[in-house]
């Protein structure tokens, strides 16, 4: 009862969508040009754009799974490190100055990146662990009742394909990928779930997207919506097809096998999940059939390879809700609430045939 929340939405090229979603939630939105006007005890964002607008503390939270792309628009020197963006001095800074208060890191291994590309920001950086992960890790042991409430049958098997956005996404390869799941695996059998980043939703829009995928609902794949919570099917998924996006990293969390469709090497840091991810899983290929590749993924899987990786996603495993709580409290300069917050399983997901389509392509 201290502490008001409001949010906002910063202009942006992908945030078509937000505020429906965050009026869906019941959250009071705030117009962008009246946020910057006023005055706030603190601010929380995940994204780099137009902080320095905005006349409070500010914590900058990372918005995925490690720093993965490296920074497009650049302005180092030849044979630099080309960082990631949110470690870059490019996004942290504005005239020499760091913007945020506080800079809100994943893991210990961030704070080595952030020191090479901008040792500025080194001072107000702490590590806090990741939310994402502390939540699959309590979710993983709720697998059967999700896989139920997804409306799995017994023995069925499902094929979650996962697709970041922009050049190199598994996103583009779709068209080639989902005919061949639908045609090669026998339906009773396996269940596909396409899971796509929410900036191509925003980007080509909603009608465009349900449009291109139209076909494939028909035939029982099921188009998972932005605004659902996809750690759900995470948690509840037999393999996982992805490229080199958040999505794919989050699943090492999982006893999923992980196979990539995607991965374009020069847009991925090195030092991230995603890279260590891209060393041990198998690679998609055309010339053989898909179940035979499924199988061989499945007989290859190591555990310990990928717990290996999904160490790498958090240096505070199951410790995000109090490390930030401390973060926050401290900076608003009250106390913080004298009981612990452990990171809870997150809700069931909807039947999957709720996102497929019936025969006159509306939503069944």
């Amino acid at each position: 009862m201290r502490v008001q929340l409001f949010f906002t939405v910063a202009p942006h090229a992908f945030s078509e969508g937000v505020t429906r979603f965050l009026r869906r939630l019941g959250a009071p939105v705030i117009p962008w040009e009246q946020a910057v006007r006023g005055e706030f005890d603190l601010a929380l964002a995940a994204g780099w754009e137009h902080i320095d607008q905005v006349r409070a503390p500010l914590v900058l939270l990372s918005h995925g799974a490690g720093q993965i792309k490296v920074q497009r628009v650049w302005r180092g020197r030849p044979g630099q490190e080309r960082p990631p963006g949110m470690l870059s001095r490019d996004n942290l800074t504005r005239d020499g100055r760091v913007i945020p208060a506080a800079v809100a890191l994943a893991h210990r291994d961030d704070l080595a990146t952030l020191a090479r590309n901008c040792p500025e920001g080194v001072p107000v950086a702490t590590v806090v662990g990741d939310p994402v992960y502390d939540r699959l890790v309590a979710s993983v042991p709720h697998r059967e009742e999700y896989r139920a409430a997804l409306g799995l049958r017994t023995g069925q098997e499902l094929v979650l394909v996962c697709s970041t956005w922009g050049p190199g996404a598994s996103f583009s390869a779709l068209d080639e990928l989902l005919p061949r799941l639908l045609s090669e695996l026998p339906r009773r059998r396996y269940r596909v779930a396409v899971l796509t980043h929410p900036n191509i939703w925003a980007g080509h829009g909603w009608r465009q997207v349900h449009a291109w995928l139209a076909d494939y609902r028909r035939r029982g794949v099921a188009l998972v919506p932005p605004e659902a919570d996809w750690r759900a099917l995470v948690a509840a998924a037999n393999w996982v097809v992805g490229d080199h996006g958040s999505v794919t990293s989050y699943a090492t969390v999982t006893p999923a096998p992980i196979l990539l469709a995607r991965y374009p090497h020069r847009r991925v840091h090195h030092a991230s999940p995603a890279a260590a991810l891209a060393r041990i899983a198998p690679a998609l290929v055309t010339a053989r059939p898909l179940e035979t590749q499924l199988r061989y993924a499945a007989e290859e899987y190591r555990r310990a390879e990928y717990e290996a990786v999904a160490a790498r996603l958090s240096s505070e495993p199951g410790r995000f809700n109090q490390r930030v709580r401390a973060l926050v409290y401290g900076l608003l300069g009250i106390g913080r609430p004298a009981y612990p917050v452990p990171p809870e399983p997150v809700p069931a997901p909807a039947p999957l045939d709720r996102w497929t389509a019936d025969a006159r392509g509306e939503a069944a």
